[in-house]
């Protein structure tokens, strides 16, 4: 299997990667435009591919300096357990060097703790207005 990981959002096909996300029930509501806003507002950001086609997506915001949070980070069905999304964080992690990484998961923790993340109990939300609206 050969996988392309990039670091860059150039030709990024939007649409696509809102189906797919929406097909493995990773669908936040966000359109295409709103995808390609996010990743383009992140830090750093990683995408997978196989046969030109997105089979995976990991990306970052930061201060650049001590704090940062990982998030959407996903594998499309087919690829997954096969080291995908690890490597997409290990991309990611290593451009952060001295900040504190965090990150939220309520089904995949003991993979997290696999690859070196401490469990935190406490976490807190707030949705300013209206979902999506911005």
């Amino acid at each position: 299997m050969n996988i392309e990981y990039r670091n860059h959002l150039i030709d990024v096909n939007w649409a696509e990667m809102k189906s797919r996300c929406a097909e493995d029930n990773f669908d936040n509501g966000r359109t295409p435009a709103q995808l390609q806003k996010s990743f383009e507002n992140s830090h750093v950001t990683c995408l997978a591919y196989a046969d030109g086609h997105i089979i995976g997506t990991a990306r970052v915001l930061s201060d650049g300096v001590c704090n940062a949070y990982l998030i959407d980070v996903w594998t499309y069905h087919p690829y997954r357990n096969k080291r995908i999304a690890r490597t997409m964080i290990e991309s990611l992690l290593a451009k952060l060097p001295g900040q504190h990484v965090y990150t939220f998961t309520d089904d995949v923790v003991c993979f997290y703790k696999r690859i070196g993340f401490t469990e935190r109990p406490t976490g807190l939300e707030k949705v300013v207005g209206q979902w999506l609206i911005s």
